[in-house]
């Protein structure tokens, strides 16, 4: 099936339809022809081009399905569903330090909670608040009327009873609170207590084992709004949801139960509500299975990341004596996916920069005894070797991603590419200026140590004193000056320094594996 001219156009990506930075839309749909057409379609070079019936121009990938959707990653369709032995092996889980050094560890957590509805942070430092900063490492902290965080232990006046030494059973956090804190972590600082497990059921498993074994039940529940209520000396919270909440195409996306928290239910009309208690009851003792409980004991140093609108977590009794003390706090999944999102966004950048070393790289080096890869590997060995900052390092690594595609021949055949600019441009979507300037003057900085600095030309390769011909040759006193005064103009000398020394044959080249982290942390402080 065709997809609507509509639907194509308004996902047109130049740079007239959406702003290039933020990727906003520049024009309102109502703005579009009522009779838009397509005018005129060709593909080729990977590129599918429409002319539309008002004339303007659109560009799409041919590798991309087009109008394919993508799983919400808020619905079933986009999680791991599970029961414990699911888990034999192993939860999820990272050591704490791994996970706040290394990108793709932190990548693979925030990629389990968002999947699996959890994950388990081992060595957090057991001191109180540090739970704070585990949340604000993928996002914001949720304040509520129990603070930023609250402690999980025996309280002498308790207002609810997981400040209690009792049994909890299976349920979700705050189903009063409308919108509901999508995440909550709970840090183990202290647990020497006899008893006191957690627990943990993927309510999403267990409303699909209802919708599977009792349709019915399973869409009473869905469109029956049950009121939960939280009441204190200070406080008064009420919302009204379904147990299980589908979206519009009837995919589970939400799970609110709380027996505790569970007000009076008054069905409009009067209806009797007999129907409801009995799938309420239903999947009530379905979440009570204990094939889909999966039982841990936090150990101090133990944080638990868990998806609050999913995951129905418990806790066994413990002796009220003992000593066993959590401490937590509420997130929301909008955060950590926005995380996760970025950081696959920035594994992807440094992906397609490897590929392109390992690829287009391999190619020849304009007449020079080095490849590609080689050069650019070399500059930046020589820039970290002489003690340079992060950024001239990976520009002097990346200071010819210009040639790429194809565009270093026509250089060597007397026409200028301007690969400075080229690549300057191709980077910004991933690097600041401090990175792309240096990368977009390098050529000229050529052209003006030829003209101020005695015996710099004579210095130059073959290949170089012939694109310097190429490129302008030899810049004149106004244009020296003017290079000299542009804020980037020192980086740009460094770079272009180590570009020089960069083509011995036989020098050795560190793998581009060696620079992943120093480009990834620029890619972290690069906007969004």
């Amino acid at each position: 099936m065709s997809p609507s001219p509509y639907w194509l156009r308004d996902n047109c990506g130049c740079t007239g339809c959406r702003d290039p930075r933020s990727g906003q839309k520049l024009f309102q749909i109502h703005e579009l022809p009522d009779d838009l057409a397509v005018a005129a379609r060709t593909e080729s070079d990977g590129v599918v081009e429409i002319r539309w019936s008002d004339g303007h121009l659109s560009r799409y990938p041919a590798d991309r399905p087009i109008a394919a959707a993508d799983p919400d990653p808020r619905s079933e369709d986009a999680k791991r569903l599970w029961e414990a032995a699911d888990f034999a092996r192993g939860v999820p889980a990272a050591d704490w330090r791994s996970y706040l050094d290394d990108p793709q560890e932190r990548e693979a957590v925030l990629a389990a909670v968002q999947r699996s509805g959890f994950a388990l942070l081992r060595g957090v430092p057991a001191v109180p608040g540090h739970v704070l900063e585990v949340a604000r490492s993928f996002g914001y902290v949720r304040e509520t009327n129990y603070g930023e965080l609250f402690d999980v232990r025996v309280e002498p006046d308790p207002t609810n009873l997981a400040f209690t030494s009792a049994a909890i059973a299976p349920h979700t956090d705050n189903p009063y609170r409308d919108p509901v804190p999508t995440l909550q972590l709970l840090h183990c600082l202290e647990n020497g207590a006899t008893g006191g497990d957690s627990g943990l059921v993927d309510g999403f498993r267990a409303a699909d084992l209802l919708r599977a074994e009792v349709p019915e039940d399973f869409a009473l529940l869905t469109r029956t709004p049950v009121p939960f209520v939280f009441r204190d000396r200070r406080t008064e919270l009420r919302a009204e949801r379904p147990l299980i909440e589908v979206d519009g195409f009837g995919r589970i996306r939400e799970v609110r139960f709380n027996n505790r928290s569970t007000g009076t239910l008054r069905l409009p009309g009067g209806a009797a509500p007999d129907a409801f208690y009995a799938a309420y009851r239903r999947f009530a003792a379905i979440t009570l299975r204990p094939e889909l409980r999966l039982e841990l004991r936090l150990t101090p140093g133990d944080c638990l990341v868990l998806d609050n609108v999913r995951l129905l977590h418990a806790r066994t009794a413990f002796a009220a004596d003992g000593r066993r003390h959590l401490q937590g706090c509420y997130a929301d999944l909008d955060s950590l996916s926005s995380a996760l999102a970025v950081l696959r966004r920035r594994t992807a950048a440094l992906d397609a920069l490897e590929e392109m070393f390992a690829g287009e790289g391999a190619a020849e080096y304009l007449g020079e005894d080095v490849t590609v890869a080689e050069h650019m590997l070399r500059a930046g060995a020589l820039a970290e070797a002489a003690g340079a900052p992060a950024h001239l390092v990976a520009a002097a690594l990346l200071h010819d991603v210009g040639h790429f595609g194809g565009t270093g021949a026509e250089l060597m055949r007397g026409r200028d590419n301007r690969h400075g600019r080229a690549g300057a441009d191709r980077l910004a979507q991933w690097f600041g200026p401090e990175v792309t300037e240096p990368v977009r003057l390098h050529v000229a900085a050529k052209r003006y140590l030829c003209a101020v600095e005695p015996g710099y030309r004579a210095a130059l390769s073959a290949a170089s004193e012939y694109t310097l011909g190429v490129q302008g040759g030899p810049m004149d006193e106004a244009e020296a000056a003017a290079f000299a005064a542009l804020p980037g103009a020192a980086d740009a000398v460094a770079v272009r320094r180590w570009d020089d020394l960069a083509k011995t044959a036989g020098a050795a080249v560190p793998p581009f594996a060696r620079f992943r982290p120093l480009l990834a942390g620029l890619l972290a402080q690069a906007p969004a």
